[in-house]
């Protein structure tokens, strides 16, 4: 159309010329100067408080369809930013344990957090981060999306079906947080945390996450006393007892560590909880102090 009218108005100017006549008075002979400016391309960018019906590794657009949290959904966009500095000058979108994918994980865990009311590790939660496809990225799309599910239990990743937002999900009264467990033990391994009412009999209570330090993966693996020393003291702070070597005659540990990949990306949250072996327990050990958590 632009073209049309370009050409139009070259072929009217010339008749005119010709002519030897003028435009009439009050006439603009000057068309393309009262055509706006074009529009800039706008980039895609995903929306945050939407849900999806399924999870996406990758953001391609082809599979990007957001309802409402009010409709059963899988998943839940809870944050989406942009990604800047070192992350955001490569050629391609940022891969495993790359300086990006750790930024957007550290900034995806603090607003996702913030939304839910504590640390997602605390629940059953899953955090996923979605980057721009390929083809996106090298169209200038630096967003990434922090994406929240709820999972079935802390042995299992499976993604369950739900209606309604996931924010404040841990503050309050709070479903999905971990409490109390009866672990199944197969020889000397927990093979799985059977959750149950802190009011009901059971071994072993959810006391909180550690943030274990900056270290490869190999080295995390090789120090477990480290670890187990750190959940004591998780431990002793959650129970209000002293923090001292009684802690071995008080309780054990057991924690859950972060994947391999994770532990890559930046995730370095240990959860853990205290276990008591000999005898059942029958209420929260949170602040029970010397009575309800002695040396034996």
């Amino acid at each position: 159309m632009r073209r049309w009218l370009a050409a139009f108005a070259g072929g009217a100017a010339l008749t005119l010329a010709l002519a030897g006549c003028s435009a009439p008075a009050g006439v603009d002979t000057d068309l393309i100067d009262d055509w706006p400016a074009p529009v800039a391309a706008q980039q895609f960018v995903p929306a945050a408080d939407v849900c999806h019906h399924s999870s996406q590794q990758v953001g391609f657009l082809s599979g990007y369809n957001p309802m409402p949290c009010t409709e059963a959904h899988r998943v839940e966009t809870m944050h989406v930013g942009t990604l800047t500095g070192p992350g955001a000058e490569r050629d391609a979108p940022p891969q495993a344990g790359s300086v990006g994918m750790r930024a957007a994980q550290s900034a995806c865990d603090t607003e996702v957090n913030k939304a839910l009311g504590a640390d997602w590790r605390s629940g059953r939660l899953g955090v996923t981060v979605v980057l721009p496809s390929p083809q996106a990225w090298s169209g200038g799309a630096r967003w990434y999306r922090c994406d929240v599910t709820e999972i079935a239990s802390i042995d299992d990743t499976a993604v369950d079906l739900r209606t309604g937002s996931l924010r404040g999900a841990l503050s309050g009264a709070a479903p999905l947080a971990y409490r109390c467990f009866n672990p199944k033990l197969v020889k000397d391994d927990v093979d799985e945390m059977v959750p149950v009412s802190c009011t009901a009999k059971h071994h072993a209570e959810f006391v909180g996450v550690w943030q274990a330090p900056d270290v490869t993966y190999a080295e995390f693996s090789r120090t477990i006393k480290r670890t187990h020393r750190a959940c004591q003291s998780m431990i002793a702070k959650y129970a209000k007892v002293p923090d001292n070597s009684q802690l071995d005659f008080r309780a054990g540990t057991i924690y859950y560590q972060p994947y391999e990949e994770e532990w890559k990306n930046g995730n370095r949250g240990v959860q853990c909880f205290l276990w008591i072996s000999d005898r059942n327990l029958t209420r929260s050990m949170k602040n029970a102090g010397n009575k309800g958590l002695p040396v034996t």
